[in-house]
This record gives C-alpha cells, structure tokens and sequence, in this order.
C-alpha cells in the first residue's frame, strides 16, 4: 500500500475480496451509453414464491449488470401472475437505485405456478420479444399430498421453470436460457449451499430467541418450545439452535420418538439443578405430524411439573426478517450479477438464425 501498488494489495487480499470490488465498480457508477456494448437481447426479471429479504438487492444487480452487458432489461411484476397478465415494463439503471437495504419484495411475488398459464406466458414472451429469463425465488411454502418426501418440497423450487421446460415442445418462445437464483429463509434448494435470505431469518431467530431466554431472566426454571419455519428442511432449527445455544432441535431429517423426547425431559430436569435454570428448545415446523409444538408443550410440562414451568412460542412471518443482513446484500447482488453474465454467456453462444435458442434447462 505504501508503495502504491494497489491492484497487488487487492489480489493479496483474495479472489473473494477481487470479486467483490469488481462488482462494486460495475454497479455503482453508470458507464455512458456510447461506451456500453449494443447485444439486442431482452432480458425479463421477476420474483416467485414467499419474500425473502434480499431479493431487491438481486433484482438491482440483475439490472444493472445486464444494462452493462448491453441488454434490454425488463421486470414482472407479481410473479408469474402478473406475467401472463402482462405486467411487464422495462427498467433502467435509476429504476432500481436504493433497492438493496429494502426488504420483502418491491416487484411482487406470488406462489402461482405457469403451468395453467403456459399459453398466455408465451404470447408475453413473444409480444416482448423475451430471449432470457431469471427467476429469483423459492417455494418451499407448497406443501406435498406426501409428506415423507422431504426432498421433493424442496424440488418446488424447481417446478416453474421445469414447467416452463416441459412446454419447449409447444411453444418456441420458451427455447431460451432460463436461470434461477435461489431466494428463500428455508434454504432447501438443491444444489446450493445457501440462499438469498437465509442469513437475515438466522438473524431474527437468534435475535428472537436471546430475547425469550431474557424474559426468564427474573423466573428461574423456565423452558421454552419455539417453532421456526422451513418446511421440510431443518437448516433453521438446527443453526438457529446452535447459534441460541438451544438444549435440543427437532427437525424432519433427524427422525425422534417418544424415548428422545424423555430423554430431552430428563436432560432438562437435571439441568435446573444447576446454576443455569432455563432451557430452550426449537422444533422445525413440518419435523413431525404428530409431535407437534402443542404435544411437546404439553408433554414438558406434565413431565417437568414440580420441576420447571414451560412456555411456547411460534415465531412467523416475523422469522423472515426486515431489512437483508449485510451477508444476504451482499450475497444477493453477488450471485445475479454471476447469473446475469452467465446468461449473456449463454445467449452469445445458443444465438442463431436471429434469435437466442435453447433446449436444456440450465441451473448454475
């Protein structure tokens, strides 16, 4: 640094810090029109599925990256209804400033699916002459007739744009590059370590839970029974047990009988006889049909009875936080910005007879 050789200092710092930087200096300052490439392509945008803080902060990068790369950029509003509604207008580089420390979702976004809708997507796609798409979201909400497939709840969040595959055959306007980044507190989209929103739903659990613990603060032996969300997937209860320091989290994937739960009661009966007199336990929404937050409740309490008081709390929508964390900013506007130059990348190569064609769903 002492000598001025700033772009060895920024590679010393590591790809991540570089990566950073570039796409900080992509987004924050608007190149003139004469120096940005001209690629022709329309690029739509939209939202699906339950908000997750952070997806303004990828609908933004989205944006802006694909004005850099020289596209046409357009946004639908409330998701794939408002799509074959026809909400659809095109954004630019101004329309999205101050998107990233907002939370929810500005453009709208709704759990509808296209399949009953494929024809009058199509005539939008057409109408606006679309030849890429990115779907920020996750649907993990949808509940499946089978509850013991954990994993297909989480394939939901494939479902739209496997529909959207399967309708190649009918309908051409579909034969274009698709990509979705995923954007949901669950965390359950296959082939991702992490998702837009994730962080900020950790936060307020956590945040939540100290809180709770803190009530109990003048009530000594006290036990707590907090339900989070997340579906099939046990990603929240489990690293928000960790990060609240929970006696014991129940989840999907960790199949539990009645003995584990005794054991739990014994466990928490034996603690109370130490200096630390509160307990905190977390159970993932859809872990178990019949041991539900109620069962459990009641359960400790019969057992504990003499021994320590016990109260429940399931926490909501409030789990999905305010504004985005600064890792979900940060994350969202990383990885569209990835997903955006990917699709340029593959609307380049697929182009062809003047248009952009595609036969395979592509995911990265």
């Amino acid at each position: 640094m002492d000598q001025k050789r700033f772009e060895d200092a920024v590679k010393l710092r590591g790809r991540s810090f570089e990566n950073n930087l570039r796409t900080y200096k992509l987004l924050a300052h608007r190149k003139p029109e004469s120096e940005l490439p001209t690629s022709n392509f329309n690029v739509a945008v939209l939202n699906v599925g339950a908000p997750a803080a952070g997806m303004n902060a990828a609908v933004r990068s989205a944006v802006r990256v694909g004005i850099t790369e020289g596209h046409k950029m357009f946004a639908v509003s409330d998701g794939f209804e408002g799509f074959y509604k026809g909400q659809i207008k095109e954004v630019k580089w101004g329309d999205v400033g101050g998107w990233t420390g907002q939370g929810g979702s500005l453009l709208g976004t709704k759990r509808t699916l296209p399949a009953k809708h494929v024809d009058k997507i199509a005539e939008q796609m057409r109408k606006y002459n679309i030849n890429a798409l990115l779907v920020i979201g996750g649907f993990e909400s949808l509940s499946l007739p089978d509850p013991t497939k954990a994993l297909g709840s989480a394939l939901q969040a494939f479902l739209s744009l496997l529909e959207l595959s399967a309708a190649r055959g009918k309908f051409d306007e579909f034969c274009v590059p698709m990509v979705m980044v995923p954007a949901t507190v669950s965390n359950n989209v296959p082939g991702s370590d992490l998702s837009i929103g994730a962080d900020t739903a950790l936060n307020a659990i956590t945040a939540t839970c100290d809180r709770i613990k803190q009530s109990a603060s003048g009530t000594k032996r006290r036990v707590f029974i907090i339900e989070t969300m997340g579906g099939y997937c046990g990603y929240l209860a489990t690293v928000g047990g960790l990060a609240a320091g929970a006696d014991a989290a129940y989840i999907y994937e960790e199949q539990f009988d009645i003995r584990d739960l005794q054991a739990n009661v014994e466990h928490l009966t034996e603690k109370m006889k130490t200096s630390i007199q509160r307990g905190l336990v977390l159970r993932n929404e859809n872990s178990n049909d019949n041991y539900t937050t109620d069962f459990i409740y009641q359960l400790y309490s019969e057992e504990g009875r003499g021994v320590f008081d016990c109260r429940k709390n399931v926490l909501g929508h409030m789990q999905q936080g305010g504004a985005p964390s600064p890792f979900d900013r940060n994350f969202g506007t990383k990885i569209s910005a990835k997903a955006i130059q990917w699709l340029s990348q593959k609307l380049l190569e697929s182009y062809r007879r003047g248009k952009a064609s595609l036969n395979r769903i592509m995911v990265p």
